[in-house]
Order: C-alpha cells, then structure tokens, then sequence
C-alpha cells in the first residue's frame, strides 16, 4: 500500500520512527519533502528549525525546484491513504497546522482514506477537521487499511 505521511517539518524524527515501521510491513511510504531532505542530511533539522523561526518555512520552499503544495497534491493522488502524524506542539495537544489540514482536504476531496496517528486537536477549524471524518488509530498502524 501507498501511504503519503503528512505532519509538520518540526516532527522529522517522530515521523522517521513511524515510516519506518510501515516499511516494514511493506508499505511505501511518502514523507514530506524538507523532512526527506533532513532525513538524506542536505540540511539538519536545527537549521531547518532556525531560519523558519526568523523567516518562516517559505525561505525553504522558495530554494525548491518544484511547487511543494502541488507536489504533495499529486502524491496524495497517486497514494492509497494519508497518514496523518499529530503530535503535541506549541502546547497544543495533536497539532495539525494548516500545511497538514490543506494535505487533508486534498484527500478527503480525492476520497482518500485519512489516518490521524493521535486524537484530533482542538483547534480552530476543529469542525472542519471533523467534517472530514479522518480514521483515529491512536498509534495501532494496523489499523491502516
């Protein structure tokens, strides 16, 4: 199965963690593009974390030599579920920002099968979260179907 992972750049290690579990399980797996280029050591997630702090994640993005929003569009298209990785951040417990909550509307327009890793957050769209109806497994990847 195709799985595209999606969560925030901050969270490269946890996400790591769980891809690498899937593929165990024999799963292809799809990380978001800075995580992969954190995770090959072209940059480290303290640099990473440093300049979005003074300049924002869009100083990234500009360096990259494709569209990153249309990119994850066209491999959630091409996946057969989105996993969602929320962990706690910005004392927000199971964040998910909006470059994750645009991942999961792409999906959920695709009918595509969303997993949350974790509960979903109280956060402002928290209804539009819900309208979506993402699978919560609470950490059971079997669940992943």
């Amino acid at each position: 199965m195709k799985i595209v992972i999606c969560s925030s750049v901050d969270f490269t290690d946890k996400i790591k963690e769980v891809a690498d579990i899937l593929t165990q399980s024999w799963h292809e797996i799809e990380l978001p593009f800075l995580s992969k280029k954190i995770l090959a050591w072209e940059m480290s997630l303290q640099e990473f974390l440093k300049v979005k702090e003074k300049w924002g994640d869009g100083v990234f993005r500009k360096k990259a030599w494709e569209d990153l929003i249309l990119r994850y569009f066209n491999l959630i298209r091409e996946s057969d579920v989105v996993l969602v990785c929320n962990y706690d951040k910005k004392w927000i417990k199971n964040y998910i920002w909006w470059n994750v909550f645009l991942e999961m509307w792409f999906a959920h327009v695709l009918n595509k099968k969303i997993y949350l890793l974790n509960n979903i957050p109280e956060m402002l769209y928290l209804d539009e979260l819900k309208d979506i109806n993402p699978i919560i497994i609470n950490w059971d990847l079997s669940l992943i179907k």
